[in-house]
């Protein structure tokens, strides 16, 4: 089974390159549809198998493990394929109803971007991952200046100088990594991060490269101010795939790598609890719809990262509580994002001075966006709440004063994040309709342009009542992650090549 893995780049990769020598636009839309969506669905195989016969892997040219190129997969990565899957679909779909595919090159960006992701999340080799994430960024960069905007131009320079400067650190880290250890391959550092001194400085600069490129605190502040310089659709894309694919990462170093390591307990409650303070509090002073959501993914990133301060006690419940947490925050900002779209694609902006009244005007649009915002905050009906009562009864479970800390501060940023999310909708869909002046009476969003975002708003509510079953798939994903045996088997074979005796190190 695992010599299928390379597939999951393989074919996106091939696709990217048929699609930009297709005249037809309407073959180009269809393919970066339909690959993303066979993507998903061969994620859920993938799940389905790892759960039932344990992590595989495929060392390419077949070379022995430890020395070969290798793709990996357990029931983490599988779900995460799955989750990236479905919010690349859903964006894709409201690129080409939007018209953005008019560009013959779109598509082929697009689907050179699930490429990276895909290699991202299967790769075994902290070297390979640096690589995809570079051909992640190469068609994002692309993407963002599609329309050629100066607006756009400016961001896309900014979204440029963070990445490539995070990247640069990145690679720096896995060198520094590589002349300490002699191996940058996930499976073979296993439990490196608890051992010698200069391993884990070069681990430090690895995870702080992986942490600005995830926008967290206090590297946060590029990601605000650049993906709503993007158009809707893209932000859709890397609000599911750019920032996701560093939580993944993230989770799997301090899983594999630092093995739960407590030692640094402290330093990620203390940098996640300002990060969702600012995350919060930070969007009520924007001034349009994509600007305040931006910060409601800053204020995600820390809500899903807290709980690896708490695997003390329940490792997998934690886990899977971050990751209930994640599908949840890429479904409905997702939708947020998608539907702020289909306002700025049919009103022309998205500030909220210049609208006003749209609830009147638009009443499904109004309907999936207050159901989005009631998500984000976390009140029933919609999956946000399950997300933010997991984590908590995670936290609480330790019984600490770090515990009620982050508790408080989850109220509190979620106090914030309503506060937004209240001036977004007094400013936009309440109020005096706006006038025929500007706008005729008989404009409304198109049908066509609410349905992506109202699709993801509809699976939002159905994790809601789905809570039970969806929390046992993420169980059995994060089961697959704290299996670093079985992972290391798979990867490593039964004769690991390579793999330091950690016990040496410093020596």
């Amino acid at each position: 089974m695992g010599v299928f893995l390379p597939l999951f780049v393989a074919i996106p990769l091939i696709s990217s390159a048929i699609a930009l020598l297709l005249p037809w636009r309407f073959l180009r839309d269809g393919i970066h549809i339909i690959i993303p969506l066979i993507s998903m669905v061969a994620g859920g195989f993938l799940f389905s198998y790892t759960a039932t016969h344990g992590a595989i892997a495929h060392n390419v040219g077949l070379y022995e493990g430890g020395v070969a190129i290798p793709f990996a997969a357990d029931t983490f990565s599988a779900i995460m394929i799955i989750s990236t899957g479905l919010i690349a679909v859903c964006a894709n779909w409201f690129a080409t109803i939007a018209g953005e595919t008019s560009s013959r090159y779109y598509a082929s960006l697009t689907l050179m971007l699930v490429t990276g992701v895909n290699g991202a999340l299967l790769t075994a080799d902290l070297f390979n991952f640096f690589v995809f994430i570079e051909v992640m960024l190469l068609p994002s960069y692309g993407l963002i200046a599609m329309s050629g905007t100066w607006s756009r131009l400016a961001g896309g320079r900014t979204f440029v100088l963070v990445n490539l400067s995070a990247s640069t650190v990145l690679v720096v880290g896995v060198g520094l990594l590589y002349g300490v250890v002699g191996t940058v391959n996930i499976p073979a550092l296993a439990g490196v991060g608890a051992g010698h001194g200069p391993a884990v400085l070069a681990l430090g600069v690895v995870v702080t490269a992986i942490a600005a490129k995830a926008g967290v605190f206090p590297l946060h502040t590029w990601l605000p101010r650049t993906y709503p310089g993007t158009s809707a659709a893209v932000m859709g894309l890397f609000s599911g795939l750019h920032t996701k694919v560093g939580v993944y990462m993230l989770f799997r170093i301090y899983v594999v790598i630092f093995g739960l390591d407590p030692r640094w307990n402290w330093l990620i409650i203390t940098i996640m609890v300002i990060s969702m303070l600012i995350g919060g509090f930070a969007g009520l002073a924007e001034n349009s719809i994509r600007r305040v959501l931006a910060y409601q993914m800053v204020n995600g990133m820390p809500m899903i990262l807290v709980v690896l301060a708490f695997c003390t006690d329940h490792p997998q419940r934690a886990l899977a509580a971050g990751l209930l947490y994640t599908i949840h925050h890429m479904v409905t900002v997702g939708s947020l994002v998608l539907a702020s779209g289909a306002i700025e694609e049919t009103y022309g902006t998205g500030l909220l001075k210049k609208l006003s009244g749209l609830a009147r005007r638009d009443k499904l649009l109004a309907t999936i966006f207050a159901a989005g915002a009631f998500s984000v905050v976390g009140f029933p009906p919609f999956s946000g709440l399950w997300g933010k009562v997991y984590i908590v009864i995670s936290v609480v479970r330790q019984e600490s004063s770090a515990a009620w800390l982050v508790i408080s501060v989850i109220i509190v940023a979620s106090f914030g994040a309503l506060l937004s999310m209240l001036r977004v909708w007094r400013k936009v869909f309440w109020g005096k309709a706006i006038g025929a002046d500007r706008y005729p009476e008989s404009l409304s969003i198109p049908g066509a342009l609410i349905a992506p975002s109202g699709v993801l708003i509809l699976i939002s509510l159905a994790m809601f009542f789905l809570a039970g079953p969806l929390i046992n798939y993420t169980l059995t994903a994060t089961d697959g992650l704290l299996d670093v045996g079985d992972y290391q088997h798979a990867v490593l074979g039964d004769t690991p090549v390579g793999v330091p005796n950690i016990s040496e190190l410093g020596r």
